[in-house]
């Protein structure tokens, strides 16, 4: 089994790589770019919620989803629909 070396100025190269692809996730991020669909531990994350509130969100069909395969996915546009549907704001005079 050949083995190789890895010198200090690798190590160096692939930290400012990383260090460029984090950059750009960020950026990404921070210009409001999310990915198209999410998983259900994606949007979890995301509402701060349990598996069974996220569960009820489908059931209860606040929350649309598609399943594929098994596997169910999030449209970020219709979670940011529902989230402005359900806005609540306290304090403004009518």
């Amino acid at each position: 089994m050949p083995t190789s070396i890895i010198t200090t100025d690798d190590l160096r190269e692939f930290k400012m790589e990383l260090l460029d692809d984090i950059k750009k996730l960020l950026t990404n991020q921070s210009k409001g770019k999310l990915k198209k669909y999410l998983k259900s531990s994606e949007v979890m994350d995301l509402l701060q919620v349990s598996p069974g509130t996220l569960q009820n969100l489908r059931i209860n069909g606040t929350l649309p989803y598609t399943k594929v395969g098994g596997i169910i996915y999030y449209d970020t546009e219709e979670i940011q629909k529902v989230m402005e549907a359900n806005r609540v704001q306290h304090g403004l005079n009518s």
